[in-house]
């Protein structure tokens, strides 16, 4: 996300203009514009300058929270023409991965950012994300997600069919998001450290088993499947009880690590 060198509002940084908590917008405080809602409109110069999490009255008196964005606002917000991964499975995705700053990453496919955008995150200042695409069309608008989120200088694009091959080698981990991940995992043997990971999100289960099957032929260990279930909370006194709607099932997530042919019992 762009650095911030104090926690005022500067000129074309971006905001997020919070109205409730279900209800926020991501903008950039330009000078001299504003922006519009049916709650009125909220002059950028009324906030270039104060604090974030300073309150400001739009023109029809309703009063909006200008907030410092998080990782998951730039995520659930960035412009998108595909389904993008949800915080749920990006946060146990990096977790399994063991990815952090410095690291290597190869991901595909690409999308619309979502999940390249968490993953620069993790692995900035000196890291870097290589992110394979077939799409043109998804990658430029992967771009200016990334721009926006202040992490296009941690990731590569690459317009190519990763399921033809990786460039990279000694790469920290290997994470995909496409129809076919089983067709990668021999390539993803070739480019990973020994004792590196591979993490996949498949929405169906016969996704699953394939890659299951593939991560266990190409010498990967602990190959494990996951499904993440998130339930939020309704809180009122003496009426607290969990949400009628959820966010339930969205993909699984199998991880594994890849381990010496040699080591291997024949």
């Amino acid at each position: 996300m762009k650095e911030l060198t104090t926690d005022r509002i500067g000129p074309d940084d971006y905001v997020l203009l919070s109205i409730g908590q279900r209800k926020s917008y991501l903008v950039r405080a330009e000078p001299g514009k504003s922006f519009h809602t049916h709650k009125g409109y909220v002059k950028f110069d009324d906030i270039i300058g104060k604090e974030f999490g300073t309150p400001v009255m739009s023109s029809l008196r309703f009063e909006f929270v200008a907030l410092k964005p998080l990782l998951r606002d730039y995520i659930m917000k960035c412009a998108r023409q595909t389904q993008i991964m949800y915080p749920k499975d990006i946060s146990l995705i990096v977790m399994f991965s063991g990815i952090g700053p410095g690291s290597r990453v190869v991901e595909a496919g690409t999308g619309t950012g979502a999940m390249t955008t968490a993953l620069a995150h993790f692995v900035r200042p000196e890291g870097k994300i290589y992110s394979y695409e077939i799409r043109e069309e998804f990658q430029r608008m992967a771009e200016r997600n990334l721009k926006k989120a202040g992490l296009a200088d941690f990731v590569e694009l690459k317009n190519k069919d990763i399921t033809l091959g990786i460039d990279e080698r000694d790469i920290d981990s290997v994470i995909l998001d496409l129809a076919v991940p089983w067709l990668v995992v021999p390539h993803a043997y070739i480019a990973l450290r020994t004792g590196a990971t591979v993490v996949s999100f498949s929405p169906t289960i016969d996704q699953v088993v394939r890659t299951v099957e593939a991560l266990r032929e190409n010498s990967f260990t602990d190959a494990e499947t996951v499904e993440c279930l998130m339930r939020g909370m309704q809180i009122e006194r003496g009426k607290t009880r969990p949400q009628t709607l959820m966010t339930a099932h969205s993909g699984y997530i199998t991880t594994a690590r890849k381990v010496l042919r040699e080591s291997l019992p024949t």
